[in-house]
């Protein structure tokens, strides 16, 4: 078998070899597609990452207020419902289900409902993922706030949540991963990103190996940077001894 990286060059359109694998006059090439389809996918993952960051963290910290049961309940329903519901059943929730049942949101473009599943099907893991970290924190932490005179609200914003964060960091890095990977689901809605590149241009070149070694570089590649900035941010808020000290929190 032998490889033709020069399809990569070529007019998506008259399928020829140019000059140039970057298009000139509106001309499109397969690079130019590629490189497009994944600045969608790195849309899609960003946007995706960010709302299930905000609604993680808050429905976190809910499943752990002290004398607050009813409230507790409600973030364990969410987590229980969006992570126990696989995300391209979500995808397809929110794609043909909730525009059926409020027809306004049939004028939303397809790529805002699929950052939305996806942001929600994340954001119970990483819920999850709070709640652990700061039941893993000392509980002298939480009294030494309220010894202070903080209230409740004061007590995890300036005293247990920037602990809690330093420590799942590592957990955090494999959920940035897992939100670019699962970006991939947004073929299925017809955002033009990295997979569903590789689908079409497989289709029209024949050129399957090529394609897709490609796309799997990029995707690893995105992966990589994401590890090498969350290493960083984890290196630079690192607290001496405190995951060793929280093991014992209990």
């Amino acid at each position: 078998m032998s490889w033709d990286w020069q399809v990569f060059c070529q007019d998506t359109i008259t399928q020829e070899v140019g000059q140039s694998c970057f298009g000139k006059n509106g001309d499109i090439t397969y690079l130019d597609w590629m490189l497009s389809a994944w600045g969608w996918t790195v849309s899609v993952s960003l946007l995706s990452l960010l709302i299930a960051l905000i609604l993680g963290a808050i429905i976190g910290t809910l499943r752990t207020l002290p004398d607050r049961p009813w409230i507790v309940r409600l973030g364990n329903a969410w987590v229980e419902l969006f992570r126990n519901i696989p995300l391209l059943v979500q995808v397809f929730v929110w794609y043909h289900v909730i525009p059926a049942i409020f027809p306004a949101l049939k004028r939303v473009d397809g790529f805002v409902l699929v950052v939305f599943a996806i942001g929600l099907f994340t954001s119970a893991r990483i819920a999850e993922q709070v709640r652990s970290g700061i039941q893993a924190l000392p509980r002298g932490q939480r009294y030494a706030g309220m010894a202070v005179g903080f209230t409740t609200f004061q007590t995890y914003r300036y005293v247990l949540l920037p602990m809690a964060f330093r420590i799942i960091i590592p957990p955090l890095t494999s959920e940035t991963m897992n939100v670019f990977k699962n970006s991939s689901v947004a073929f299925a809605v017809s955002v033009a990103e990295l997979t569903m590149f590789a689908m079409q241009a497989q289709e029209e070149t024949a050129r399957g190996v090529e394609v897709y070694l490609a796309v799997t570089a990029l995707y690893v590649f995105s992966a990589f940077v994401v590890n090498r900035i969350m290493t960083f941010i984890e290196k630079r808020s690192r607290v001496p001894g405190l995951i060793a000290a929280s093991g014992g929190g209990h």
